[in-house]
C-alpha cells in the first residue's frame, strides 16, 4: 500500500517555512503499514496542482494533499479539486455553524462571507471535521484511489490524520504490519561499516532492508521489515540484530528509536542518578543546546559555560595563563582543566569542554583549522583527545558536538 503527499504553497518553495506536515504524514502512515512512495510540492497554480494529481493517482493508492485551503483568493485548491472530480462546490450546514461558533467565541473580528465560504466543499466529499480551524478537511475516492485534502496548518493537519484519516485508513484497507530498529553507532564511516558487515547484509531476507544514515561522526543503521505477519517479522528482526550486534559491538551505542544519543545519555546518567556539566568553546553551546532539547535534563544536567573567549576561560572557568601561554588555547593542558574546572563549579560526576578552531580563521591559536581537543573529566581522573574535523566551521562545530557525546557515553559505559 503506497500513498503520495502532495504539499501546495510557494511559502514552501521559496523557503519562508519548513515543510514538517510531511516529515509528520510519513511517521504516521508508516505505524499503519503505508508506504510514502513520493513527496512533491507545488505551487498555488492550478495547472500544476491538477498535473500533480493526476501523477499521484498513477503512483499510489492514497493521495494527501495538504494546503491551499484558506479563505483568501490564492487558496485554490478546493476549486481545483472539483475540476479535477468533475464536482461542484456546495455548502455544508455542519462545516458553516462550526465557522460561525469558532468567531462568536474565539475570534474578535466580525464573520465574513470570506469566512463563510470556508463550509463551500465538493458535493462528492466526505467532510472531516476541523475542530481547531475554519477549513475542513475533505475524503474523495475515485478509480479505488482514495484523495484526502487537509488545511497546512500543521496542528490542525496532524489533529485530523489522528482523529478522523488514520481510522479510516484503517477501515478501509487490510494493511501491512511495518516495523524500524535501528542501531546508532559512533567512530565508523559508512564505507567501513559496510564492509566489516557485508556478508550478513547480503543474506537478510527480501521482507527486510537496510539503510544506512549517516550523519557529522555517526552512522544509524535502520533495519526495516514489512509483513502481514507481525510475528514472524518481530522475531525475524530480533535474530538478524543478534546477528549483526557481534560485528558492530565496539561502535555500537544504542538502539535509536527516534530517540538520539543525547537523550540516551540522558536516561543512562538519570538511572546511574549521575550529573554533567560543560565548558563549552569552539562548540559554542551545541552540547547543551543539544541536551537541554529533551525533556527532563534538568535531572542530570547542571549548567554549562559557553567561554568562547580566551579571556573567559582565564576569568570565569580559571585557567592558568602559564598554561595558555605555553600550551596555546588549542591543547590538551587547557581541555582538560576545563573539563576538571567546570566539574568542580558545578559540582557534577562528569564534566565535559571543548577547545578547537572551528575557522575560518586560527583565532587566538596556531593549530590548524579544524583542530578540536575534547576533554571528558570525573572525580577520579581526566583525559583528552583530538580531532581535526575540516575546514567547514559548521561541520566542525556539529563533529565535534558528537564526538563529544560519543567520548561521554564511552565514558558512561564503563560504569
Amino acid at each position: 500500500m503506497q500513498a503520495e503527499i502532495i504539499t501546495i504553497g510557494d511559502e514552501i518553495l521559496i523557503g519562508q517555512i519548513v515543510d514538517t506536515n510531511s516529515a509528520f504524514l510519513g511517521k504516521e502512515f508508516n505505524k499503519i503499514g503505508v508506504s510514502i512512495y513520493q513527496i512533491t510540492s507545488v505551487q498555488d497554480d492550478k495547472d500544476h496542482i491538477l498535473k500533480a494529481l493526476k501523477e499521484a493517482e498513477d503512483n499510489a493508492d492514497i493521495i494527501v494533499v495538504t494546503g491551499g485551503l484558506g479563505p483568501t483568493k490564492d487558496d485554490i485548491t478546493k476549486h481545483t479539486i472539483c475540476e479535477y472530480f468533475n464536482d461542484t462546490l456546495v455548502e455544508n450546514k455542519d462545516v458553516l455553524a462550526h465557522v460561525e461558533h469558532l468567531f462568536s467565541k474565539y475570534i474578535s473580528t466580525p464573520i465574513s462571507d470570506l469566512n463563510r465560504q470556508q463550509a463551500l466543499v465538493p458535493s462528492k466529499a466526505k467532510v472531516l471535521m476541523n475542530q481547531f480551524g475554519t477549513a475542513p478537511g475533505m475524503w474523495l475516492e475515485k478509480n479505488g484511489k482514495v484523495f484526502v485534502s487537509l488545511p497546512g496548518v500543521p496542528y490542525e493537519m496532524k489533529a485530523l490524520i489522528t482523529n478522523e484519516v488514520l481510522p479510516a485508513l484503517r477501515k478501509k484497507f487490510k494493511l501491512p504490519y511495518i516495523k524500524h530498529r535501528t542501531l546508532l553507532t559512533y567512530g565508523l564511516g559508512e564505507s567501513a561499516i559496510a564492509d566489516r558487515i557485508e556478508s550478513w547484509e547480503d543474506a537478510l531476507p527480501s521482507f527486510i532492508k537496510l539503510a544506512y544514515l549517516p550523519s557529522l561522526g555517526r552512522v544509524r543503521l535502520r533495519l526495516s521489515g514489512i509483513s502481514f505477519d507481525k510475528n514472524m517479522l518481530d522475531a525475524e528482526l530480533e535474530k538478524q540484530i543478534a546477528l549483526i550486534l557481534p560485528q558492530i559491538e565496539d561502535i555500537f551505542v544504542g538502539f535509536e528509536e527516534d530517540i538520539s544519543l543525547e537523550a540516551i545519555i540522558g536516561k543512562q546518567l538519570t538511572a546511574l542518578e549521575k550529573t554533567i556539566s560543560v565548558a563549552e568553546s569552539c562548540t559554542g553551546g551545541q552540547i547543551a543546546k543539544a541536551i537541554t532539547s529533551n525533556a527532563g535534563a534538568s535531572q542530570f544536567f547542571k549548567g554549562g559555560i559557553v567561554s568562547y573567549a580566551t579571556d573567559s576561560k582565564v576569568d570565569i572557568l580559571g585557567i592558568s595563563k602559564q598554561d595558555i601561554t605555553s600550551h596555546s588555547v588549542v591543547s590538551r593542558q587547557v581541555a582538560e582543566a576545563m573539563a576538571k574546572n567546570v566539574r568542580k563549579m558545578f559540582n557534577t560526576d562528569y564534566g565535559v569542554s571543548t577547545t578547537g578552531n572551528a575557522g575560518p580563521s586560527k583565532g587566538d591559536s596556531d593549530a590548524e583549522v579544524g583542530t578540536v581537543w575534547i576533554a571528558i573529566a570525573t572525580e577520579d581522573k581526566v583525559y583528552a583527545e583530538v580531532f581535526n574535523f575540516g575546514n567547514h566551521r559548521d561541520k566542525v562545530i556539529m563533529k565535534a558536538t558528537n564526538k563529544a557525546f560519543e567520548m561521554l557515553q564511552k565514558e558512561i559505559l564503563k560504569k
